[in-house]
């Protein structure tokens, strides 16, 4: 058993109240790579934002649970080492399928773990939702649930149609459970293709696709149902089109690849939507710049030489969504 307290992370609990009082939300993002997780954690540290690493199943599978364990050690330390005395980093299970997966990465230093049973029916959701929290609030890990469906392709997630979540099932779901944070579904999809150029309009000045908006009259609603209650938003990227478009001029093939317009993100961070998941951001603009330093630099095969400039645009898109859409910037408990 690794405790999650002994390798220097926190909780999502304070942070998560703080954040619905103070109407921000706090960055989730997503990372299977060490450039990745330096990047989240440079940008966390120049913000003095606090942040969560999740890490999905695939994620997992990928770079080893082991290995996922001694980087979320590493990442507090590297946010140290950069200048912050007192880092809020949570390792977070994002989509864990089942009991015995949460159980694991509880067992083996998460600080948070999700179990998504929205596929599943309701009352079974709750039973096996409700297990994981009795086990993980035995070692102060914290539980996100999920009711309503996403759309859209995400690692091992994946669905044709979205179900909103109904606002009449909340206070149950919430009371019966105990979970401590709940996911919703009021439009937003996995993916870098959250909506289909049927479900959308086409801007007729540049000819980009705009999306339908979301659904904040069942955000509303939740919020009356749930007052304070800490609310999240899968599938948030915004899809930058600056990535898709570099990543297309230099040999990509991402035609019509749009995302949630992030002014409606920044609407949803100053209500109680308190955690905003990205990743397919990420995914564009690491892959944005490598394929552009490789096509301007054939002769180059060093990993370092193109994973600099990627880590770098990570950064900087981390930075952006924690200023610029979250809000997260300068809320660490101790400064």
């Amino acid at each position: 058993m690794v405790n999650y307290k002994d390798l220097g992370l926190v909780n999502t609990r304070e942070m998560f109240k703080s954040a619905v009082a103070g109407g921000y939300a706090i960055p989730a993002f997503n990372f299977n790579t060490m450039e990745q997780m330096q990047a989240i954690v440079m940008a966390a540290v120049e913000t003095k934002s606090p942040v969560i690493m999740q890490v999905s199943r695939g994620a997992r599978k990928y770079a080893n649970p082991t290995i996922l364990r001694y980087m979320a050690e590493g990442a507090v330390a590297y946010a140290k080492e950069l200048g912050c005395a007192n880092p809020e980093i949570v390792l977070h299970l994002d989509h864990g399928d089942s009991f015995e997966t949460c159980k694991d990465c509880i067992d083996t230093g998460f600080s948070s773990v999700m179990f998504d049973g929205s596929s599943l029916p309701y009352e079974e959701n709750i039973a096996i939702t409700k297990k994981v929290v009795d086990y993980a609030h035995q070692f102060d890990v914290t539980v996100e649930a999920e009711l309503g469906v996403l759309a859209g392709v995400e690692d091992e997630v994946a669905s044709e149609e979205s179900h909103y979540t109904k606002p009449e099932e909340v206070i149950d779901f919430a009371t019966r459970t105990g979970c401590d944070s709940l996911a919703i579904s009021i439009g937003t999809s996995h993916g870098a293709y959250k909506f289909t150029p049927e479900q959308c309009t086409r801007d007729p000045k540049t000819g980009k696709l705009v999306p339908p908006p979301l659904a904040f009259d069942i955000l509303h609603e939740i919020e009356k149902k749930l007052p304070g209650f800490p609310i999240v938003l899968h599938g948030s990227s915004s899809v930058p089109q600056d990535c898709v478009d570099t990543i297309n001029q230099y040999g990509g093939k991402l035609p019509d690849a749009v995302g949630i317009p992030e002014e409606q993100l920044r609407e949803a961070s100053k209500s109680a939507v308190c955690k905003i998941n990205i990743d397919s951001d990420s995914r564009l603009a690491m892959t944005a710049a490598i394929r552009k330093y490789l096509a301007e630099n054939p002769g180059h095969f060093d990993p370092r030489q193109y994973l600099t400039p990627a880590r770098e645009a990570m950064k900087q898109m981390y930075i952006h969504k924690i200023v610029d859409v979250l809000g997260s910037n300068g809320k660490l408990a101790k400064q």
